[in-house]
C-alpha cells in the first residue's frame, strides 16, 4: 500500500514539474509569445509572470500576450498591470483571435501594455466592478471602485487622448463596450491587425515608454518564441470552469461514499479526495454561493440513508432535488456573470444518473433484503454433485465443493463413481440422491 502510495507522489512531484521549454529561435533577436484565454485567474497571473520572467532573461525584443478574456479579479488585475508596467520588455496586449473580447478587467490590462492591439471582430469593454461573488455592489462601495478604476484607467490611457480616455471610463462608468474599429478611432488602441505577421510589421519602429526611458521596437526578422502553459498552469485553468468544479466535487463524494460502504479499498477513496482537493480549489476561485453546500450535502446524506433504510425511493427523490437545487444556488446565482455559471442541462443529466444509480443499487438491496436464507444442509435440496464412490445404497458424493455421505433414494438402483446426483433430502449429515444418469467425463 505504502509503494503504491509513493508511485503516486512520485508522479505528482514529476507532472508539477513540467514545464514545456520553448523552441529557441536561430536568429539573435527574439518576441516571445504568450495565449492566454479563459477568465483572468490566479494560473494566467502565474503564466504572465514566467513568461516576463523568460523574456527579460533572453533580452527580447517584446513580449506578446495574446489574450482572449470575460474578465477577472480585480486583485489578480492590479497584479498582472503592475508586473506588465514594470517590465524591462515592451509588452504587446493583442486581443484575438477573431471573436476574441477583453472585457472587463481584461481591458485595464489591454490598456496597461506599452502597445494594445485587436484583430478584426474583437470586442473591449464593459468594466464595471462587481463583487468578488459576483454580485451588484453597494451604491457607497460601487462608487469607491469605479473612481478607482478610473483613476487607474485615466493613468494608463493618459498618452491616448481625451477621446480616450472618454471611452476607457464609460466601460467602467456605462459598462460600454467597444469593437476594434471603434476602438481604434477613439485611441484606446494602437493597431488592428488580422494576425501575428501583420501584427510584427505594424509595430515595427512604434516607439514605446518603459520604465527605463523610451525604446523604439525593431521587429523586421525577429523569431517569434511561443512559452506554452505548463500542465499545472493548464489544469488549474480548466478548473476555473463551473462545469468542470461541478463534476469533480460530484465525483469526489460519490467516490467517497462508496470507500464508507465497502471500506478496505483504496481507489475509491484516492479518487475522491483528488476530486475533493481540485474542485475546492475551483470553488475558491470562482464567484460562487456557499449556501448551495448546505442542499447538496443534505443530498449525499438522503441518498445514504435510502441505501441503509430503503424508503423504496422517496428519500432519493427528495434528495435528487436538493441536489439539483443546490448546484443552481451554488453557481447560478443572478448575479453571477454568464461565463461562469454551471449548464443547467448538466446539472440536470447528472442528477437523474445519481437517481438511476441509488434506484439500481435499492432495487438489488431490496431483492437481497427479500431473498430466502440459504445457509445449513438444507440449502443443499436441488443441488446437482458427482458421486465420488459407488453408491449401493450408501458412498460419497461431492456436492457444492464439498464431500458428504450420501445415500440413494428409495427405488433408485445403484449409482456408479462419476455419475452426476441430484439431492432430494437431507437427513442429518447423510444426503438422500437419486441419480440424474449424465455421466461426468
Amino acid at each position: 500500500m505504502l509503494r503504491k502510495y509513493m508511485l503516486f507522489l512520485w508522479i505528482a512531484i514529476g507532472l508539477a514539474s513540467i514545464y514545456p521549454f520553448p523552441v529557441r529561435a536561430q536568429e539573435e533577436r527574439q518576441v516571445i509569445l504568450l495565449t492566454a484565454n479563459g477568465p483572468i485567474t490566479p494560473a494566467m497571473a502565474e503564466y504572465l509572470d514566467r513568461g516576463l520572467g523568460y523574456a527579460e532573461r533572453e533580452l527580447a525584443e517584446a513580449l506578446i500576450f495574446q489574450l482572449d478574456t470575460p474578465g477577472g479579479s480585480i486583485d489578480l488585475m492590479n497584479r498582472m498591470v503592475q508586473r506588465i508596467r514594470n517590465s524591462q520588455v515592451p509588452v504587446v496586449i493583442y486581443i484575438a483571435p477573431r471573436g476574441a473580447i477583453a472585457g472587463s478587467a481584461g481591458t485595464v490590462i489591454t490598456l496597461a501594455g506599452h502597445v494594445a492591439a485587436m484583430a478584426p471582430e474583437t470586442a473591449i469593454g464593459a468594466a464595471s466592478p462587481v463583487g468578488a461573488q459576483g454580485e451588484d455592489l453597494g451604491e457607497t462601495i460601487e462608487a469607491k471602485q469605479k473612481e478607482i478604476l478610473k483613476a487607474t484607467i485615466r493613468s494608463l490611457a493618459s498618452r491616448r487622448g481625451e477621446q480616450a480616455i472618454a471611452l476607457a471610463e464609460a466601460t467602467i462608468e456605462d459598462a460600454t463596450a467597444a469593437s476594434a474599429e471603434e476602438a481604434l478611432e477613439a485611441g484606446l488602441i494602437d493597431f488592428i491587425a488580422t494576425d501575428l505577421d501583420d501584427l510584427l510589421v505594424q509595430i515595427n519602429g512604434f516607439k514605446v515608454e518603459l520604465s527605463t526611458g523610451e525604446r523604439t521596437l525593431n521587429t523586421v526578422g525577429v523569431g517569434m518564441v511561443e512559452v506554452a502553459q505548463s500542465f499545472i498552469e493548464q489544469l488549474l485553468q480548466v478548473l476555473t470552469n463551473p462545469n468542470v468544479v461541478f463534476l469533480l466535487i460530484t465525483v469526489g463524494v460519490q467516490a467517497i461514499l462508496i470507500e464508507i460502504s465497502a471500506p478496505g479499498g483504496w481507489v475509491a477513496g484516492f479518487i475522491g479526495v483528488v476530486c475533493l482537493a481540485l474542485g475546492t480549489y475551483g470553488l475558491g476561485i470562482l464567484p460562487v454561493n456557499w449556501f448551495g453546500l448546505v442542499f447538496m450535502v443534505i443530498a449525499f446524506v438522503l441518498f445514504w440513508l435510502e441505501i441503509e433504510a430503503p424508503t423504496y425511493g422517496a428519500l432519493t427523490v427528495a434528495g435528487l432535488g436538493s441536489f439539483i437545487v443546490g448546484a443552481l444556488v451554488l453557481f447560478n446565482s443572478s448575479s453571477t456573470p454568464a461565463f461562469q455559471r454551471v449548464s443547467v442541462p448538466l446539472v440536470i443529466g447528472v442528477a437523474v444518473a445519481i437517481g438511476l444509480f441509488f434506484m439500481t443499487v435499492l432495487t438489488f438491496a431490496l431483492k437481497a433484503q427479500r431473498r430466502p436464507v440459504e445457509v445449513g444442509a438444507e440449502a443443499l435440496i436441488g443441488r446437482v454433485g458427482e458421486a465420488r464412490t459407488d453408491i449401493a445404497p450408501r458412498g460419497m458424493v461431492q456436492v457444492a465443493g464439498e464431500l458428504w455421505s450420501a445415500e440413494i433414494e428409495d427405488g433408485e438402483l445403484a449409482v456408479r463413481s462419476g455419475e452426476r446426483v441430484e439431492v432430494v433430502g437431507v437427513e442429518g449429515l447423510r444426503l438422500s440422491i437419486r441419480s440424474v444418469v449424465q455421466k461426468i467425463g
